[in-house]
């Protein structure tokens, strides 16, 4: 039994180098620098060439050789114009320039709440460079802690707001997620979204949140055992990239997925000490 605790620790610990290792992607979310609207006549735009538009259900660029664009997935140079068409929701990585490589900023084109819009990736951001890891709490056994899933007869769509206040969002309830915390007598119930295989995601506020951390965290749950139990280990609590960037589009809590606790696990404001 001796042994259990720093087992623990030690899995715990390859999941933060993981993570960290992920957030430190050359074009991930640490080096989001823009999100502009593409409006409806070609217009230029901030921190990329070219001339970008959209007539509502297709984005189009306009480049001349001279803007050093190229397509993401083939490399080939973007002379004249291209066109990509987006379901809700989705993203592509589109067009690169700069740097040696031609390849420093990716412009990532996505459609949101109907809307395209892009968002410029720049790998020498500072954000990236600077980047040494997410502050966390330390790991707390105690945080981990047994709970149920009570699933609904059907999915639930609930409206949200999310990150940015000019985009509207869908959290679609599959069930709750059932629990007891450290520092409260009562149990808490929070709204769960389904993911791959079966696994479950949990977005909450506690009464950390503004302070140490962000001003929301999202857990991710392993699939619900046949008997309905999970498991919730809010050591694994980590941070949406919002809490990074301020151009995300992620998803706010529900409104009732708060704890009024303070849950002093998982990952901190990435300000924090």
């Amino acid at each position: 039994m001796g042994t259990f605790p720093a087992a623990k620790v030690e899995r715990w610990q390859r999941f933060r180098d993981n993570r960290n290792k992920a957030l430190a992607a050359r074009h991930g979310w640490l080096t989001l620098t823009s999100f502009q609207w593409l409006e409806d006549s070609p217009a230029a735009v901030e921190l990329a060439p070219g001339l970008w538009s959209t007539d509502g259900t297709t984005a189009s660029l306009t480049a001349a050789p001279a803007d050093g664009l190229s397509l993401v997935e083939s490399g080939d140079a973007v002379a004249g114009t291209i066109t990509a068409a987006l379901a809700d929701e989705e993203s592509l990585m589109w067009v690169q320039f700069g740097g040696p490589g031609g390849d420093q900023v990716v412009v990532e084109l996505a459609r949101r709440a109907g809307r395209y819009a892009i968002r410029t990736r720049d790998a020498a951001s500072p954000v990236l460079t600077e980047f040494t890891g997410v502050p966390t709490y330390g790991y707390k056994p105690e945080w981990e802690v047994a709970g149920r899933f009570e699933p609904y007869p059907e999915p639930v769509d609930v409206p949200i707001a999310t990150a940015n206040p000019l985009v509207d969002g869908v959290h679609r309830t599959v069930g709750e997620v059932v629990f007891h915390v450290p520092g409260s007598g009562h149990e808490f119930r929070l709204q769960a979204e389904e993911e791959k295989l079966g696994a479950l995601t949990v977005t909450f506020h506690d009464e950390t949140n503004g302070e140490s951390t962000d001003d929301w965290r999202k857990l991710a749950v392993p699939r619900p055992r046949p008997d309905h139990s999970v498991v919730l280990d809010f050591n694994r609590a980590i941070n949406y990239p919002s809490a990074f960037t301020p151009y995300g589009t992620c998803p706010m809590p529900v409104k009732n997925n708060s704890l009024d606790v303070r849950v002093e696990a998982g990952e901190k404001l990435p300000s924090s000490d």
